[in-house]
């Protein structure tokens, strides 16, 4: 694709924003559509999932390439450039990323460890459609407040939720839903969250009641959910909607646009969460599976443990696939239609630690949670009205079958079903590596427009912004109160 071209589809997209961005902020559904989309969308997101983790799952559990629903031929199947717009600003000194040079990709082995995202500014492409600054979480390259896909669906009348296997303060779900200005600050993230956002589901652990093993820890933490005293308040479950904080008082926000504010309903236990995808759901759900930091990656690691599995997960803590089923059936009763953001949150962890079993564990758990998306949208919705979308913030861990770097980002060997294929991690951290990109629904039309970049092995190519802003294209951008807290 010529720069000529490119700068075309730049313009169409900033034409199409412009008329959308004039729409009144309170106007109808019908008047913030400019495109014809989806009622519902549902945003998977693993997060460092690369080609090869991908890959080395589908060998694991079914000896073959290409098992997932996902990678079947009536999916649209691309790639993504996830660089930031800056990797530091330091001293009034500003440090530019270079972008994604195809040929070196390829052909030098030490290329993509460098310009890589985290899943910060990741998130917030997505669902802003800007790229920004590491660790920013909702704030452009400027420190301007965007707005989220949530906040537009929100404005629409539409039902919002993030899901997550790791804190719901982490950079993912926070990336989608917060304003502030560094993804480190986990207490201040879930106080921003839970009284400063209209969304009606948030699902992530954080427990200080439990540790990685589903049991109670020696000395509680309440690092990820802000402090002892509010999840004390939140546990009482009494439909308060005002809550004391440090001697101040907090007040959650209207989810539902009937100008009263609306409480959290607080679920723990994997019952409840298994509960919650059949029959009535409360108004709003706050669900905190009884684990501290993951919901079963971080449970105990046998010495030498290599096979996926070789450890139960937490029988007190749901899977993926269940946090999916319970947030599908709570936020569809709206029938203005719902986004959700759902993140395998620890297949990067386990591409950080190097450990090839467990990232096999979190991406068949994430694979499951696709599966039964679909299956819930082929039962309850339809492919004209729903939306999928499965991609990745970044790959983690630049896995590569054994011969690399002698063959560049080699793929991963196939051994055979039940066999670990022949693997190999070449860093503990992020890396600027194409990521995958699969979509089915109404707006996948539109990906494949703005795939207008070619990698000589992936292909056509889009930006990560680009997902945000097709959604932009067919929900529209209006405009929106925003917060923002330092």
């Amino acid at each position: 694709m010529t720069k000529i071209s490119r700068l075309s589809l730049t313009v169409l997209m900033l034409f199409f924003m412009a008329l959308v961005s004039c729409q009144p902020a309170g106007g109808s559904q019908k008047a913030y559509n400019s495109l014809p989309g989806p009622k519902n969308i549902i945003f998977f997101i693993g997060d460092g999932m690369g080609f090869n983790h991908v890959l080395a799952a589908n060998y694991f559990e079914h000896g073959v390439a290409s098992a997932q629903v996902y990678e079947q031929d009536d999916w649209f199947q691309g790639a993504v450039a996830t660089y930031n717009a800056i990797t530091r600003i330091e001293d009034g000194d500003t440090t530019y990323t270079t972008g994604y040079n195809p040929r070196l990709a390829w052909s030098s082995a030490s290329y993509l460890n460098r310009d890589y995202t985290g899943s910060a500014e990741g998130a917030t492409a997505f669902s802003t459609g800007r790229k920004t600054f590491a660790t920013s979480i909702g704030l452009g390259p400027l420190g301007d407040t965007l707005v989220h896909i949530s906040q537009a669906a929100k404005a629409l009348g539409k039902s919002a939720g993030v899901v997550t296997t790791v804190p719901f303060s982490h950079a993912t779900p926070a990336g989608f839903a917060a304003h502030v200005n560094t993804r480190h600050d986990y207490g201040l993230i879930a106080k921003y969250m839970l009284f400063n956002t209209r969304l009606d589901l948030i699902m992530g652990v954080g427990n200080p009641d439990y540790d990685n093993n589903g049991r109670a820890p020696e000395k509680r933490n309440a690092r990820y959910i802000h402090s002892l005293e509010l999840w004390e308040q939140l546990k009482a479950n009494d439909g308060r909607t005002a809550f004391e904080l440090e001697g101040k008082t907090y007040r959650v926000q209207d989810s539902n646009g009937d100008g009263q504010p609306d409480a959290w309903t607080l679920i723990e236990s994997r019952d409840e969460f298994q509960a919650l995808a059949r029959g009535k759901t409360p108004t709003r759900v706050l669900g905190i599976p009884k684990a501290y930091s993951s919901a079963h990656y971080g449970r105990d690691h046998a010495d030498n443990e290599t096979q996926p599995f070789s450890q139960p997960f937490n029988d007190n803590v749901p899977n993926l696939e269940e946090m999916t089923l319970g947030a599908l059936n709570m936020l569809s009763k709206n029938p203005n239609g719902f986004f959700v953001m759902i993140e395998g949150g620890a297949i990067d962890w386990a591409g950080h630690d190097n450990l090839l079993g467990r990232l096999i564990e979190e991406q068949i758990d994430f694979n499951h949670a696709v599966q039964a998306a679909v299956e819930w949208v082929e039962k309850y919705s339809n492919w004209q009205e729903t939306l999928i979308i499965v991609t990745s913030d970044h790959e983690t861990g630049y896995l590569t079958g054994p011969d690399h770097p002698g063959q560049v980002a080699q793929a991963v060997v196939n051994q055979g079903r039940g066999m670990l294929p022949l693997a190999k991690f070449n860093s503990t951290d992020h890396t600027n590596m194409l990521v995958p990109l699969y979509a089915k629904g109404p707006g996948t039309h539109i990906l494949k427009l703005l795939s207008s970049e070619r990698d000589p092995v992936r292909g056509p190519f889009l930006q990560n912004t680009d997902l945000g802003n097709a959604i932009f294209l067919m929900w529209g951008k209006p405009e929106v109160k925003v917060f923002y807290v330092n």
